[in-house]
């Protein structure tokens, strides 16, 4: 297993593994992941099982406190310089999960985070999503305002 950074070539793979991983009401847009992509590489990583890309996570940093549905949309919203590393998505192809292998991924946001020196990563998930955030010290703050998707998110922080 390799974890590395992505950069534009690896875009036809990475709306791949959304596509399998998301609804169609959920999941990024190509173009958004090319902009993603353009604004900032240095915050995406990806897991490959050879030459296989399998599972990433991405979300850029800001000053903003919270995460809100426009982020997701609008990648040149990216501060390098701000206080606060974003998840807006952890993508595991399903007969890769349960392996720890997101996890990983996690760890690897998480430690960049800090040697940045930024203040914390926040994220938003799914109810059935919140024990395990929980395990990496992410604290659920209750119901988040997005509405992305259509669906209920729990907004979880980690503070360093």
């Amino acid at each position: 297993m390799i974890i590395r950074r992505a950069t534009i070539d690896d875009l036809d793979e990475i709306h791949y593994v959304e596509s399998e991983c998301f609804s169609k009401s959920e999941a990024a847009s190509k173009k958004e992941f090319e902009d993603r992509l353009s604004y900032y590489p240095n915050h995406f990583w990806l897991l490959f099982d050879d030459d296989k890309l399998i599972a990433f996570i991405d979300g850029f940093v800001t000053n903003e406190k919270n995460l809100t549905d426009v982020m997701y949309q609008n990648a040149s919203l990216h501060d390098e310089s701000g206080n606060w590393q974003m998840i807006f998505g952890l993508n595991t192809l399903p007969d890769y999960r349960k392996k720890g292998l997101a996890g990983k991924l996690v760890n690897q946001l998480i430690d960049c985070a800090r040697a940045e020196n930024r203040l914390g990563v926040v994220l938003t998930c799914k109810d059935d999503l919140i024990n395990y955030y929980s395990k990496f010290g992410f604290v659920d703050e209750g119901i988040s305002e997005s509405q992305h998707g259509g669906v209920v998110w729990h907004q979880m922080r980690l503070t360093f």
